[in-house]
């Protein structure tokens, strides 16, 4: 068997090689010509994914990238792994599935498999993306061609994430394009996991993200509550995860990263609103976590008047671009808000982070495009009136800040582990 993955990003490209390393002849297809042109040399682009894999790949004749959708014709799966972005109005956006579908149908023939996996809000498979790609070729869906839905668990960074290991969900248009998808899916992996319908599976992936932005509103809220009693959020946390049953640990932060937990809950939220439902409690969550760098960016204004400074033309440095920690990843980064935020306030502010040496073009922050990371030496840093830890990345020397900066704001409760002189960390 042969298949297509479209979109060669942090959900695609995995993919891709864990189908390769199974033995399925992949085709990878991307827009960016750049992308393809890495993967055909050889080269990674995403800093957790060895070259080496790539070109033993390669070697084998188990994968190639294009950006000639005309090639579907020759496979007989394709799986979409495209952006689901918000609008500015935090509507869905979802030109990139419906252009992808387009582009598909095309070439897409009898008796082939398209598996949308891209977060989406339920009844998009079965509703757009049909509709799209039943116009684009002259076929039906369900009859001429198969058409399923399987979400993404893609976990940049974990070292113990491995594609073939994370359970797979699926769900078809029809019982028959389910047991496709299962044919096609159970030669990388190894775990599947078939419900009822395309809907029920997409609204599985909203769920497993609601669920993780409703505990991080959660204790980021407590945070708050907790700091007024003097209590220290993070040592409630500790205590609390000891509970053997019952409990789960989520920690607080400057905010949410990545494309799936600030996104999936507008997606939700949307479609609810259009068979006339109310997402309160989801939507209240929201509004809690997107107040929090305003809220970091407050507690740095404290920690610089304890030291008879103001914001304004204060030096400050963003530790951490990337959303999470060990990843390169920065879409919807909390840190590209406070540097938004700081600068808006009169800072001069400015990043470090080792793994976005440069910040590439954003669609949505553009205007941070090209600017690049400071260096780490004792100099650069000991010359920043405020250090705001936004992201804790392994790689750095955090005693080395402890001794150089001058105020360091801790969001991700990193410095206690250092030496470090009294007064000089804000937990924020």
């Amino acid at each position: 068997m042969n298949i297509a993955i479209v979109g060669l990003g942090y959900v695609g490209l995995p993919l891709c090689l864990q189908f390769a390393r199974s033995g399925v002849g992949v085709l990878g297809l991307d827009i960016d010509a750049k992308k393809v042109s890495a993967l055909n040399a050889g080269r990674s682009y995403i800093r957790h994914i060895p070259a080496a894999e790539i070109k033993k790949l390669l070697r084998a004749g188990k994968l190639a990238a294009s950006t000639d959708f005309s090639k579907i014709k020759q496979v007989e799966a394709v799986l979409i792994c495209v952006p689901t972005p918000l609008k500015k109005n935090h509507d869905p956006d979802l030109s990139f599935v419906l252009k992808t579908g387009k582009a598909i149908a095309r070439y897409l023939q009898a008796g082939q498999l398209v598996v949308l996996e891209s977060t989406t809000y339920p009844g998009t498979t079965e509703n757009e993306l049909r509709t799209v790609l039943e116009a684009g070729s002259g076929l039906k869906a369900g009859w001429d061609f198969h058409l399923a839905f399987s979400p993404e668990r893609e976990d940049p960074g974990n070292p113990n994430s491995k594609v073939a290991d994370i359970p797979k969900v699926i769900g078809g248009y029809t019982p028959e394009c389910l047991a496709q998808a299962v044919k096609v899916y159970s030669q990388a992996i190894r775990l599947l996991v078939p419900v009822a319908n395309c809907r029920t599976a997409e609204a599985a992936k909203l769920l497993e993200n609601v669920f993780r932005g409703v505990n991080i509103a959660l204790v980021n809220e407590l945070k708050g509550v907790y700091a007024a009693m003097d209590i220290d959020i993070w040592d409630v946390i500790a205590a609390a995860r000891t509970k053997p049953f019952g409990f789960m640990p989520f920690y607080p932060g400057p905010g949410l990263g990545g494309h799936c937990i600030p996104i999936d809950p507008f997606y939700l939220a949307w479609k609810a609103r259009q068979v006339g439902q109310e997402t309160r409690f989801v939507e209240l969550a929201g509004e809690i976590n997107r107040a929090m760098p305003e809220r970091v960016v407050n507690r740095a204004s404290k920690a610089l008047a304890s030291q008879n400074k103001k914001l304004r033309g204060a030096r400050v440095l963003v530790l951490g671009l990337a959303y999470k920690a060990n990843v390169e990843d920065d879409r919807e980064s909390p840190s590209y808000r406070l540097l938004d935020l700081l600068t808006k306030r009169g800072a001069k502010a400015v990043y470090y982070d080792p793994y976005v040496p440069v910040i590439r073009p954003t669609r949505e922050h553009p205007h941070w495009a090209g600017t690049k990371s400071v260096k780490w030496n004792q100099k650069t840093i000991s010359g920043f009136d405020l250090v705001l830890i936004s992201t804790a990345h392994d790689a750095v020397n955090y005693q080395q800040l402890a001794d150089w900066a001058q105020i360091i704001v801790d969001t991700r409760n990193v410095m206690t582990k250092y030496k470090v002189a009294p007064g000089k960390v804000w937990k924020a």
